[in-house]
């Protein structure tokens, strides 16, 4: 488990293939901040913008560890197939604070930037999710984007998805990769856990 709270930045500085065909998963190399690795152990839980990931190798020396990504997950997140800035949150322990909210690192659907812009002291962020995640999405309810928790201003269906408007203060640019975001990007989602169990117990149209 997760809180969307991202605890530092890091870069994958390498990406090698784990097999010669389309069917093989990658490799990644991530660098990290200083003594971020403190208290990490091999097979520990870490998320890259919001997809969880375990722990391979560790070099704590160098500030860097290795996860393994299967083709599964590269076909359906975004991100973590480069070299590049990535978001990264360390599993949730029972006595943390849960400063954001319950979040899975399993990255529902990826979806893209419609727009960037700064507004105020603030920036307006709208995005486009695939329409199968409408029904999860609400004003003032959550979406984690690329493993950060936001907090969802305002939703609209639209023929081509659900299109979702979120206001970033500058704090979350600052400390999280999202300062970099351009249209047409395409972003790691994930829905709320317990609208995804509402949904689920509510019963069926006919």
């Amino acid at each position: 488990m997760f809180t969307g709270i991202i605890t530092g930045v890091g870069r994958i500085t390498a990406v090698h293939p784990l097999g010669p065909s389309a069917q093989h998963g990658k490799r990644l190399c991530i660098q990290t901040p200083p003594g971020y690795l403190a208290g990490v152990g091999l097979g520990d839980s870490i998320a890259l913008n919001g997809a969880c990931m375990t722990v391979t190798t560790l070099d704590l020396a160098a500030h860097a560890f290795t996860v393994e990504v299967s083709a599964e997950s590269l076909a359906h997140t975004a991100g973590l197939d480069a070299p590049g800035p990535v978001n990264l949150e360390q599993a949730l322990r029972a006595h943390d604070r849960l400063g954001g909210h319950i979040v899975t690192g399993h990255v529902d659907a990826v979806g893209r930037v419609l727009h960037f812009a700064p507004v105020g002291e603030s920036w307006a962020l709208r995005l486009l999710a695939p329409a199968a995640l409408g029904k999860f999405l609400a004003t003032k309810g959550s979406i984690t984007v690329n493993g950060v928790s936001l907090t969802v201003n305002a939703v609209f269906d639209r023929p081509e998805g659900c299109e979702c408007h979120i206001n970033l203060i500058g704090h979350t640019l600052t400390h999280t990769t999202l300062g970099q975001l351009q249209a047409g990007q395409p972003l790691n989602l994930e829905i709320d856990l317990i609208a995804r169990y509402v949904a689920r117990m509510l019963p069926t149209a006919p």
